[in-house]
């Protein structure tokens, strides 16, 4: 075929293919979303596996080559799971420091991603994150308080390790509350929510500060809170954040068809047959208690759960059964590297990895104000 003939085919195809996605926009909408959803998901996987291989080879103790910390983790994952204790001293060091760290970066940022995802819905804003709401600060607060002052629970007295994730959960779901009874009491509008978020959180905040004071022997101990940091995660209290915050966005995706519907307007949801004061409800407390739990053990990390289910929005349209997975993948993803980038920057000193995470969601967060921040006006 001559070249103008191939020229002629590829125009005839290129025609034909215009004229159907003329014909029927939405179907091609949505392939086009499905499209980009499989490519966001790929390329998060892609990437969390490159951090996580990264993460487990280099960090502030120093640098192993990739190929002996691949083969340290499997064969201490092995030895633990056959009961063997006898590690070498990679193997020891990848399993019981790095390993536990990289876990609960993953459920965390996740955890945080899928929480403003659903925060956003159910406000239907998309400035909306469990900061923004209270809920962080909340949970951060009595977290501090429990750490600076040595608080105890009744039959758990001698495991302290729960008593952190409990006081967490009971701070942030308090701080919600305030929230929303004070945005409902002033019309309950998205603007109300997020002046009600930021005064609440304002509040906790400063009683933070009286902990501080109140408990200057734990002062090293109770700094860490207030900018967010994984140093101190062991494989306990991994694991405490790992299954429950995992375990919890997985199930939140079961209710992405009612966000769908939530997201058309409380009226024709209800008409649709949803029942919208206990979706609600039930839907907001869920997302406190996950950000409680991710809160509980690393601190106070910000924009997680603001800039990636906006991005995901930007990228993926309304539509929830795709938002929701997405955000999970790149939140874990963008966790990760920040948590690698806070030990290793300025290697042997740490950084807290709340600082980097605002450091990379300011300017992005930005742009994407910039460039489609007018698609959100009322």
């Amino acid at each position: 075929m001559s070249k103008e003939g191939l020229f002629s085919q590829l125009k005839k195809g290129y025609r034909g293919l215009r004229s159907d996605m003329e014909s029927n926009p939405d179907e091609s909408e949505i392939e086009l979303k499905k499209k980009r959803f499989r490519l966001i998901v790929f390329f998060g996987l892609f990437m969390s596996i490159i951090a996580f291989l990264i993460s487990i080879s280099i960090s502030s103790g120093g640098v192993i080559p990739l190929s002996d910390a691949v083969a340290a983790l499997f064969s201490s994952i092995g030895k633990s799971i056959s009961g063997d204790r006898n590690l070498d001293m990679i193997e020891l060091y990848i399993y019981n420091a790095r390993l536990p760290r990289t876990i609960a970066s993953i459920a965390v940022g996740a955890g945080l991603a899928i929480a403003g995802c659903m925060y956003q819905a159910i406000i239907r804003n998309p400035l909306v994150d469990p900061y923004i709401t209270g809920v962080s600060s909340g949970a951060g607060c009595l977290a501090m308080a429990a750490t600076a002052l040595g608080f105890s629970i009744p039959f758990l007295a001698d495991n302290t390790l729960y008593i952190i994730p409990v006081v967490a959960i009971i701070g942030g779901i308090i701080a919600f509350a305030i929230t929303m009874t004070v945005a409902e009491g002033a019309g309950g509008s998205p603007v109300n929510y997020i002046l009600a978020g930021t005064i609440v959180g304002f509040a906790f905040s400063s009683v933070q500060t009286v902990f501080m004071s109140m408990g200057k022997d734990n002062l090293t101990d109770v700094m860490w809170w207030l900018y967010g940091s994984f140093a101190n995660i062991t494989w306990e209290n991994a694991w405490i954040v790992f299954i429950p915050v995992i375990g919890i966005s997985i199930i939140s995706m079961v209710w992405a068809r009612e966000f769908n519907l939530y997201s058309m307007g409380e009226d024709q949801a209800a008409q649709l047959g949803l029942n919208v004061k206990m979706f609600k409800r039930v839907t907001m407390i869920i997302a406190s208690v996950l950000t409680s739990l991710c809160v509980a053990f690393v601190g106070i990390i910000g924009f997680v759960g603001l800039v990636v289910p906006h991005a995901c929005r930007m990228a993926l349209g309304s539509d929830h059964r795709l938002i929701m997975p997405a955000s999970i993948v790149i939140g874990a993803m963008l966790m990760l590297f920040a948590d690698l980038v806070a030990r290793t920057v300025m290697s042997p000193a740490e950084l807290p990895v709340g600082a980097i995470t605002a450091m990379i969601g300011t300017p992005v967060f930005a742009y994407m104000l910039m460039k489609r921040g007018r698609n959100y006006d009322g």
